[in-house]
């Protein structure tokens, strides 16, 4: 590796390390600030980039900005008022039949020949005995969403702007308010925004009591 690639590596390692510890959960934001589109979309593509199982790609962002909307669906927030007052709110949503996309995936791989036939019937075979079980299919929709919501805020961060994860609201509603197919788990909502107030100190356990070596 030379000067110049260990100098970028270092500076790139200085910026995550910033975003990671400077990312909190907000719960008051500026009210009326826009984010612009292409912003948005440069957050989304980055989330996107998430892990997932056999890379199936199991979440969807469902994006509300119109206030109307906003407020609609905070009382299905159990009343939480950053859900008006956010830039934007994400629903991050849960793919209960991963496994069609999968199917679709893979075949366009095989015929754009990046892998055998043989590799593609067992990749098939794995994806489609998991999602025997529903279950099981429940279980990898809120696990891989999981991962991209996090990637989200963290992709919001290095653009500028504040997050806030929320769990708390009634699923049943948001399905009705939304619209969402059957199909899709609302797995979160992420609220994206400018912090009207600093997040509030938090502590943290200590790596002594988070971290076990080998075994408990």
């Amino acid at each position: 590796m030379n000067q110049n690639n260990t100098s970028n590596f270092e500076n790139a390692e200085e910026v995550i390390e910033k975003i990671l510890r400077e990312r909190h959960a907000t719960k008051e934001y500026k009210t009326n600030v826009i984010i612009p589109e292409e912003t948005l979309n440069e957050i989304f593509e980055l989330a996107a980039t998430a892990p997932s199982a056999w890379n199936l790609q199991h979440w969807r962002f469902l994006v509300i900005q119109n206030q109307e909307q906003k407020d609609r669906i905070k009382p299905i927030a159990y009343g939480q008022q950053q859900i008006s007052d956010a830039s934007a709110v994400v629903v991050i949503l849960g793919d209960l039949e991963a496994n069609r996309t999968g199917r679709e995936m893979y075949n366009r791989l095989y015929e754009s020949e990046f892998i055998s036939k043989a590799v593609r019937d067992i990749l098939f075979s794995q994806i489609e005995g998991g999602y025997q079980s529903p279950q099981f299919a429940r279980d990898e929709a809120n696990k891989n969403a999981a991962l991209a919501a996090m990637q989200l805020m963290l992709a919001a961060k290095s653009k500028g702007y504040d997050s806030g994860p929320i769990g708390g609201f009634n699923p049943a509603g948001l399905l009705e308010a939304l619209n969402i197919p059957g199909r899709f788990i609302p797995v979160m909502i992420v609220t994206l925004g400018v912090a009207a107030t600093p997040a509030r100190p938090t502590t943290r356990f200590s790596l002594n009591e988070l971290v076990i070596h080998e075994s408990f």
